[in-house]
């Protein structure tokens, strides 16, 4: 859990700065659970240039809690929290500071977003919080006020978190639990999950993820290991100290995410893909006599392919339409069998002899149309798809063929604008694999829309 803070104070000399509006978000690392905003007392007066900037006078605190009044309403939402702030040294300082002056030690890990930041975002201008979330497309409201400062703190760290794909702040946060002597019975762990699309990390007592996995229905697919008799379910049920999860909203980001998560993470208790799972792929290669044969063949990494297909069954069946589409010769294709239509001389039966009418340079011409229509390199799109909520939307960027990566957004602007959605991007590995993963997705899914640019 997670205590996201923002402190407005009166100004002055270090240390003698008092609290005048606090607001303190509780987020489980999904979604805002509790909430605490107060304006404050400081019983001292506030330095004119913050008047200025906050709006808040002192006018505004006469009839406001003093600190001691909202101490334990502070000390109560951020119990077991780590506070999360946007320059948090100077945020968990002042409530020290406060805490201190009442004879109350307050103690709690911090997490720094700026530092976070620079670590995921690298090379932006600026990441006071103002620019970054305006460089990231975060709307928000009442800045230099504490609720709206800590509701864009809250916005751009569920970025952060998606954006941390080594998940080095859930593992820090596991290890805490761990420090605690928390243990959570495998029931306990099943009702903290969503019935939600997602990707989940199966964690053992020591932090490291011992599997990895995606389902429409986060909470049942878990159930099921916790309840499965098979040796690799016994395992996972004896190991197991906690679950993490990412809610992805959609399919499509769930696969992609579980592909690179494993491949980086190789938890023992997940299967590395075979070899002879390779897709089948469609391959444009020229003949002894200078025609362009469309061949498919199971995926070859040293060779370009055009498109890729889950299998053979799926390849061949496209390689049927593209020959009537494009009044291609099927003994090109490798599909030609006795009795096999050709769609150059509409005749029943041909054994490509016929070829001898059409120049190579109008057959290829024919080739090259469809190859230039359907070659995925050529393609320059952003996948647009459900969100994680009802008005978010999700979005991946496909530029030139290659996966840059995902986002997730409120507002049309965010992709609309090629530079903000390059900004909020998660970075995700492009390979043979992923793009793979992709067009057949495309292919076999209508729920998605295509925005090309």
């Amino acid at each position: 859990m997670y205590a996201i803070l923002d402190i407005e104070t009166t100004g002055g000399q270090f240390n003698e700065e008092g609290i005048t509006e606090i607001a303190i978000y509780k987020f489980d690392g999904y979604e805002v659970v509790d909430q605490f905003i107060s304006l404050v007392n400081p019983e001292i007066p506030i330095q004119p240039f913050v008047v200025k900037l906050t709006g808040i006078n002192n006018a505004m605190l006469r009839s406001a809690p003093k600190f001691f009044e909202v101490a334990k309403r502070i000390i109560e939402i951020t119990e077991g929290s780590v506070i999360v702030a946007h320059n948090a040294s100077f945020d968990y300082r002042i409530l020290r500071t406060e805490f201190r002056r009442l004879g109350y030690d307050f103690e709690s890990r911090t997490i720094c977003t700026v530092e976070l930041a620079k670590k995921l975002i690298p090379e932006q201008e600026s990441y006071s919080l103002g620019k970054l979330v305006r460089a990231l497309g975060i709307p928000v409201t009442d800045r230099h006020r504490a609720s709206g400062d800590a509701l864009a703190t809250v916005k751009l760290f569920k970025m952060l978190l998606d954006k941390d794909v080594e998940k080095n702040i859930v593992k820090d946060f596991i290890k805490l639990e761990i420090e605690k002597g928390i243990a959570p019975k495998l029931l306990d762990i099943i009702n903290n999950l969503p019935p939600k699309t997602g990707i989940y990390y199966i964690h053992n007592e020591a932090g490291n993820i011992i599997n990895i996995g995606r389902s429409r229905n986060i909470k049942k697919r878990v159930n099921q290991y916790f309840t499965g008799i098979t040796h690799t379910a016994k395992k996972i049920q004896k190991e197991v100290f906690t679950v993490t999860y990412e809610e992805t909203g959609n399919e499509l980001i769930a696969i992609l995410k579980e592909t690179e998560a494993i491949k980086k993470n190789r938890p023992v208790y997940n299967r590395i893909p075979r070899k002879n799972s390779l897709p089948w792929s469609i391959y444009a290669e020229k003949d002894k006599n200078g025609y362009l044969n469309l061949k498919l063949h199971k995926t070859d990494g040293r060779k370009k392919e055009i498109t890729s297909y889950a299998n053979e069954t799926d390849g061949k069946n496209a390689l049927f339409r593209i020959t009537a589409d494009y009044h291609l010769c099927q003994k090109l294709t490798g599909l030609y069998q006795t009795k096999t239509a050709c769609f150059q001389h509409k005749i029943k039966e041909c054994d490509g002899a016929c070829l001898g009418e059409v120049s190579a340079t109008e057959y290829n011409a024919r080739v090259m149309q469809y190859i230039d229509k359907n070659n995925f390199e050529n393609t320059n799109i952003v996948i647009i798809d459900r969100g994680r909520t009802i008005n978010e939307r999700s979005a991946i960027l496909i530029e030139n063929g290659q996966l840059k990566g995902y986002a997730y957004y409120d507002l049309n602007y965010q992709i609309t604008q090629i530079d903000i959605l390059k900004n909020i991007l998660i970075p995700m590995t492009n390979n043979r694999e992923t793009r793979h993963i992709i067009q057949t997705y495309i292919k076999k899914n209508k729920g998605h829309k295509i925005m090309k640019f």
